[in-house]
């Protein structure tokens, strides 16, 4: 299995950390790294996004288990989180 590059970004003045956030490139980062989660993860798995959730209007991407086989699959094998 391939490993999943991490991209940390660190801010050192508060002020610049919502700005950067509300990017479309920061979405479509987050979009890209729960799609190969998903795909790791199996048949079954979804990724839901939303450009601006939360009381601040910051991207969040969720990957979840949207069949009863992935359910499954999840209870008994763990697949889901291990392809985190």
């Amino acid at each position: 299995m391939a490993k999943t590059k991490i991209t940390r970004w660190e801010f050192h003045v508060r002020s610049g950390y919502y700005p950067f956030m509300r990017q479309g490139a920061v979405l479509a980062a987050l979009e890209d790294a729960g799609e190969a989660i998903a795909a790791r993860a199996g048949d079954g798995v979804e990724v839901e996004s939303d450009a601006s959730s939360g009381g601040r209007g910051t991207p969040r991407v969720a990957v979840f288990t949207a069949t009863a086989e992935a359910k499954k699959n999840e209870a008994v094998d763990r697949s889901l989180t291990r392809s985190l």
